[in-house]
């Protein structure tokens, strides 16, 4: 019986370790939310990090989260480094690494706990009249193997909150 068992769970380690073969490295995922104010508005709000404490379903799970800022915010180099006990929030930071003023922020996102991953996240927003706007947020990056496995629930795991995120900059600036 118990070489039963371990047959069926090496068997099931076999094919969890294939499928990881067959699975990209390369993941990314974007999410996308129409808001009702001029493109240069938007723009000045999610250019502030500082601001994710008001919108970022991630900062707010954890009403006891630290988080350090250092530089001016808005611009390159600026970082955001977070600690949490929460292990959906855990430990990170993230530091602003390119601007094209009044288009978009790109962060490069370095998780520390519960894993270690690095990855970027680019949040742009385009004109789509004087008084309204699309906001992007893509989040890529690269995962190792076995871990590369996760790519195919990256939607389930992240897009939701992704797109809870842009749903409350709209709620946040639409007010």
């Amino acid at each position: 019986m118990l070489i039963t068992i371990l047959q069926i769970l090496a068997g099931i380690l076999l094919l969890f370790l294939l499928v990881a073969l067959l699975v990209k490295k390369d993941f990314s995922l974007e999410k996308q939310v129409i808001i009702n104010r001029p493109a240069g508005e938007i723009y000045d709000y999610i250019k502030l990090i500082r601001n994710q404490e008001k919108y970022s379903v991630w900062v707010m799970k954890d009403p006891h989260i630290k988080i350090v800022y250092t530089g001016t915010d808005g611009t390159v180099g600026f970082r955001s480094a977070w600690e949490s006990q929460d292990k959906n929030v855990g430990i990170g930071e993230q530091e602003i690494i390119h601007v094209k003023e009044g288009e978009s922020m790109e962060v490069e996102i370095r998780f520390k706990k519960p894993f270690e991953a690095t990855n970027r996240a680019v949040t742009s927003v385009t004109g789509i009249s004087e008084t309204q706007s699309r906001v992007n947020s893509r989040f890529y990056g690269r995962s190792k193997f076995p871990m590369n496995i996760m790519n195919l629930f990256m939607d389930k795991l992240v897009g939701k909150d992704m797109q809870q995120n842009l749903e409350n900059i709209k709620k946040n600036l639409e007010q």
